[in-house]
C-alpha cells in the first residue's frame, strides 16, 4: 500500500514537472520574437540599424553612400518612394531622408513599414533617430503622407576589419498591410499629411 502511494506521488511529480516544461516552452515561444526584436535592435544583427536617441559621434570626414530602396506589399495598394535614391554623408554625419507613401486605392487602408540594411554587417553601424517604422499608418483613397528618417552611420565602422573598407549601403523599407486595421499610434513629428 505505501509502495503504491509513494509510486502515484512519484507520478504526480512527474506529471507537474512536464506540465512545467510544456508551460515554460510555450512561454518561451511567445516571448522569442519580441526578444529576437530587442537583440536585433541592439546589436545591429540581420541588418537590423540601432535606434539611438542622439548621435554622440564626431564627424569624420570619410564619405559613404547610402542607398534607399522602398517596397509595398502585395495586398496594399499604395505607392512609395524615397526624395532621393541615394546621398553621400560623411560618417558622424546626422542626416534627414524623407519618404513619401500614396494610397493609390480606391478606398481606406492601413500599413505598416519595416526595414534593414544591407550588407547585413552594416546594421551595427547605421543608426536611426527617427523613423517611421512599426508605426501603422492609415492612407484615405489619394492621401499622401511625407515620413522622415533622420541617421547617421556610426564612425566605429573604420574600425571593423569585415566593413572598414566600404562605400556604400542601402537602407530598404517595405509596407505590409496592417493585420489590426486601425492605427495604434498617432502621427509623430516626423510624419504630416501633405496637401493635395
Amino acid at each position: 500500500m505505501a509502495e503504491t502511494s509513494n509510486l502515484q506521488r512519484k507520478m504526480h511529480r512527474t506529471a507537474f514537472a512536464c506540465a512545467g516544461v510544456v508551460v515554460g516552452m510555450v512561454g518561451l515561444a511567445y516571448a522569442s520574437v519580441p526578444l529576437y526584436d530587442l537583440f536585433c535592435k541592439v546589436t545591429g544583427f540581420g541588418g537590423t540599424p540601432i535606434v539611438r536617441d542622439e548621435n554622440g559621434s564626431e564627424v569624420m570626414d570619410r564619405t559613404i553612400a547610402v542607398r534607399f530602396d522602398s517596397n509595398v506589399a502585395p495586398g496594399l495598394n499604395w505607392r512609395f518612394s524615397p526624395e532621393k535614391p541615394e546621398v553621400k554623408v560623411k560618417l558622424g554625419e546626422t542626416t534627414t531622408v524623407y519618404y513619401k507613401v500614396t494610397n493609390a486605392g480606391d478606398k481606406p487602408s492601413t500599413g505598416i513599414a519595416t526595414y534593414n540594411v544591407q550588407p547585413d554587417l552594416a546594421g551595427t553601424y547605421f543608426s536611426k533617430l527617427e523613423c517611421f517604422c512599426f508605426t501603422e499608418q492609415t492612407l484615405q483613397p489619394g492621401e499622401t503622407l511625407e515620413s522622415a528618417v533622420v541617421f547617421y552611420v556610426d564612425p566605429r565602422l573604420v574600425q571593423d576589419a569585415d566593413v572598414k573598407d566600404l562605400t556604400s549601403l542601402t537602407l530598404s523599407y517595405t509596407y505590409f498591410p496592417s493585420k489590426g486595421g486601425q492605427p495604434v499610434a498617432e502621427a509623430t513629428s516626423s510624419t504630416k499629411p501633405i496637401a493635395q
